[in-house]
C-alpha cells in the first residue's frame, strides 16, 4: 500500500529561510499572515491531505466517475470529502475577503495545493478549476456578476469550469465555432459543443458556473473574434439562489488513462443563456487570466505527484532486499542487502529528490512574486514581478510536469515488476502524471511561448528579471566554500546566454529555428533556474551542516551540480545544431 507524509520541513525551509516569510506579511492585506499562522495552515492542510484525501486516491481511481442520462457521479467518499473540504474553509483559501475568502498569500496556499495534488490529484482538480473561474470573474466580470457568482464559488457551494476546447479545436482557438446570439434581455443564447471539460458535470456542488468561449454574430475571424460568457448550469434567480435548469448538458465523460476520479466531460450548449464577461471579442484575454493561473497550478500537480512517487520509492528501496552491495555485504544478518545500497537505485532516488526540492524552491520564488504583483504598492516592484511571472509561467508548467512524469516513471522503476502491478499504487502515479504535460497548453506550446513570445518581449526585458538575480548572486558568492555550487551554475548560465543569443539571431532569418530549439531551450532554462535554487539553498545550509536536514540539502545540492546540471552543455549543442535536420526530412518518409 502507498504512503504519504506532507513534506512540511522542506516547505517551511522554502517559505521561511529561502524566502523570508516576514516580507510577505509586510505586504498590504497580508499583515495577519505571520510565519506562525502560515505554519498552522500548512499543518492543518497536511492533516486533511493525509487523513481524508489520500485514503480516497486508490479507491477513487478504481471506481472512477460514472455517467448515466446526463448525470455524473464522483467516486464513493468524494462528496463527503468535498463537504469537509468546503466546511474547513479550504475553497476560500486564496480568495478575496470581500467575497468570503481568507485572502491567504500565494506563498503559502501554493504549498497547500501541492499537498492536495500529492494526496489525491483527481480530487484537487475540482476546487482548482473553481478557483480559476473565480479569478477570471474577479478580474474581468461586472460588479453584478461578481456579486452573483463569486461568494458562492468562494464558499464552495458552487463550482466553476472553463470551456475552451472543441472537437476540431484545441490549441488553435481561432477555429472555435461555438456561437453566441444576443437575446432581447441583454443575455446571449450560447450554442455549440465543448470537449475535455474538467469538472464539467458532477455531484459535488449544487450549481456549476461555466466560463465559455464563443463567437458573436459580427465577430472577426481568428482569435480576435472570441468573447467570454458566464453560463450557469442553473440560472440564478434575483434572490441569488439557483433557479431553472439552463440549456447546458453533459453528453458523455471520457474514459481516460489517469485522473479517473476527475470528471472530464463532453458538454452541449443548446441556446443556453449566458452573459458577456468583459468586452466583446476580448474573451481570450479574459480567459488567459484563468489559464495562466491554471498553468502554474498544473505545474504544481507535476510536483505533487512527483513527491508522493518519490516517498514511496524510498520506502520500497529501504525494505526490498535483493542482491548484495558491489562493495561488500552491508546486511550480513539478512539473505540480501536492501536495494538502497545499489548505485543505480541511489542515482534514481537522488535525481528525484534533487528535482523535487529544486522545483519546490522555484515555485516559492514564483509565488512570492505573484504576491508582490497583487499586493505591493511599489510600482517598480510590481512591474518586475509581472515580467518575472510571465516569463516563468511556461517554465513552471512544462518543466515541473515533464519532471513529474519522469520522476513517477523512475519511482516505478525502483519497484521493478512490483511497480507495474496495481497493488503498490505506483502505476497510478505514472498514469495520473501524464496528463499534466498535455492540458492547459501542451508542453511544446509552452516552450514556443517562452522562446517565441517571452524572450523577445519588451526588448528582452523579461529575461533580465531572471538573469540579473542569478548574476548578482554569483558576483556576491566568490568564496571557496561556495565554489562547488557557483562554478557549475556559472557554466550553465553561460550555456543559457549563448543559447539565447543563437536562437534569437537564427530565428530572425528562419522561424523554424525557434520551433526546433524551443523544447531544448526550456529544459536548459529550467535546469539553470534549478541550479540557482540549489546554489541559494546550499548557501543557507552550509553554516548549519551539523544538522541532518541541512546536511542532506548540501548533499543533494552537490549531486545536482555534478550529475544533473551538466546536461546544459548537451542541450546547448542540440540547440546549435539547428532545425535543418528536422525540417529537411521528407514528409513521405515518416
Amino acid at each position: 500500500m502507498p504512503v504519504y507524509k506532507a513534506p512540511l520541513e522542506d516547505m517551511r525551509f522554502v517559505l521561511h529561510e529561502l524566502y523570508d516569510s516576514k516580507t510577505i506579511a509586510e505586504l498590504p492585506g497580508y499583515e495577519d499572515f505571520s510565519p506562525e499562522l502560515m505554519d498552522s495552515v500548512l499543518e492543518e492542510a497536511a492533516k486533511f491531505a493525509e487523513g481524508v484525501l489520500f485514503p480516497l486516491n486508490q479507491s477513487g481511481d478504481l471506481e472512477g466517475c460514472t455517467y448515466e442520462n446526463g448525470v455524473v457521479r464522483t467516486p464513493s467518499g468524494f462528496r463527503e470529502a468535498y463537504n469537509a473540504f468546503r466546511e474547513g474553509g479550504w475553497t476560500a483559501m486564496a480568495s478575496a475577503p470581500e467575497y468570503g475568502g481568507q485572502g491567504m498569500p500565494i506563498a503559502s496556499s501554493m504549498f497547500v495545493e501541492e499537498m492536495l495534488c500529492s494526496a489525491n490529484v483527481a480530487f484537487g482538480l475540482y476546487p482548482g478549476l473553481s478557483h480559476g473561474a473565480y479569478l477570471a470573474l474577479h478580474h474581468h466580470g461586472s460588479e453584478e456578476q461578481k456579486q452573483t457568482y463569486l461568494p458562492k464559488i468562494v464558499s464552495g457551494e458552487w463550482s466553476g469550469t472553463m470551456c475552451l476546447t472543441e472537437p476540431h479545436c484545441g490549441t488553435d482557438l481561432g477555429l472555435l465555432r461555438t456561437k453566441a446570439v444576443p437575446n432581447d434581455d441583454g443575455s446571449y443564447a450560447i450554442t455549440g459543443s465543448k470537449i475535455f471539460i474538467s469538472a464539467g458535470e458532477h455531484d459535488l456542488t449544487s450549481n456549476i458556473i461555466h466560463l465559455v468561449l464563443a463567437r458573436l454574430p459580427d465577430a472577426p475571424k481568428g482569435v480576435k473574434g472570441i468573447s467570454l460568457f458566464v453560463v450557469p448550469k442553473f440560472i440564478v434567480k434575483d434572490d441569488g439562489t439557483a433557479g431553472p435548469r439552463n440549456g447546458v448538458n453533459c453528453t458523455a465523460i471520457e474514459h481516460k488513462m489517469g485522473i479517473k476520479a476527475s470528471a472530464t466531460c463532453a458538454m452541449s450548449f443548446d441556446e443556453a443563456k449566458g452573459w458577456l464577461v468583459g468586452e466583446p471579442h476580448k474573451g481570450l484575454r479574459a480567459m488567459f487570466t484563468m489559464m495562466n493561473t491554471e498553468r502554474l497550478s498544473v505545474g504544481i500537480q507535476g510536483l505533487g505527484v512527483a513527491e508522493i512517487a518519490y516517498q514511496n520509492a524510498v520506502n520500497y528501496a529501504r525494505d526490498r532486499i535483493q542482491g548484495r552491495s558491489l562493495s561488500g555485504v552491508k546486511n550480513p544478518d539478512k539473505a540480501a542487502d536492501s536495494i538502497l545500497v545499489h548505485p543505480d537505485v541511489r542515482r534514481m532516488l537522488l535525481t528525484m529528490r534533487a528535482y523535487i526540492e529544486g522545483c519546490r524552491a522555484l515555485s516559492g520564488w514564483v509565488a512570492r512574486e505573484i504576491d508582490i504583483l497583487h499586493r505591493s504598492t511599489d510600482e517598480d516592484a510590481k512591474l518586475i514581478a509581472d515580467d518575472f511571472t510571465a516569463l516563468l509561467t511556461p517554465v513552471v508548467k512544462a518543466l515541473f510536469t515533464d519532471l513529474g512524469f519522469e520522476i513517477a516513471s523512475s519511482a516505478l522503476q525502483c519497484y521493478g515488476g512490483h511497480g507495474y502491478i496495481r497493488d503498490h499504487g505506483m502505476e497510478q502515479y505514472v498514469r495520473d502524471a501524464r496528463i499534466s504535460m498535455i492540458y492547459e497548453g501542451a508542453n511544446g506550446v509552452q516552450a514556443l511561448d517562452l522562446v517565441g513570445r517571452k524572450l523577445p518581449q519588451e526588448g528582452g526585458r523579461l529575461l533580465t528579471r531572471f538573469l540579473d538575480p542569478v548574476m548578482e548572486f554569483l558576483d556576491a558568492n566568490t568564496d571557496e566554500e561556495m565554489e562547488p555550487f557557483c562554478s557549475p551554475l556559472a557554466a550553465a548560465l553561460e550555456h543559457l546566454q549563448i543559447a539565447t543569443g543563437h536562437v534569437m539571431e537564427a530565428g530572425m532569418s528562419n522561424v523554424d529555428e525557434i520551433g526546433g530549439a524551443s523544447v531544448d531551450y526550456l529544459r536548459l532554462f529550467g535546469l539553470v533556474a534549478l541550479g540557482f535554487m540549489w546554489a541559494s539553498m546550499a548557501k543557507i545550509a552550509l553554516p548549519k551542516s551539523d544538522d541532518r536536514f541541512y546536511k542532506a540539502k548540501i548533499g543533494t545540492a552537490t549531486f545536482f551540480m555534478q550529475r544533473l546540471l551538466p546536461q546544459t552543455a548537451a542541450l546547448l549543442a542540440a540547440i546549435q545544431s539547428g532545425s535543418e535536420v528536422m525540417m529537411a526530412f521528407e514528409d513521405a518518409a515518416f
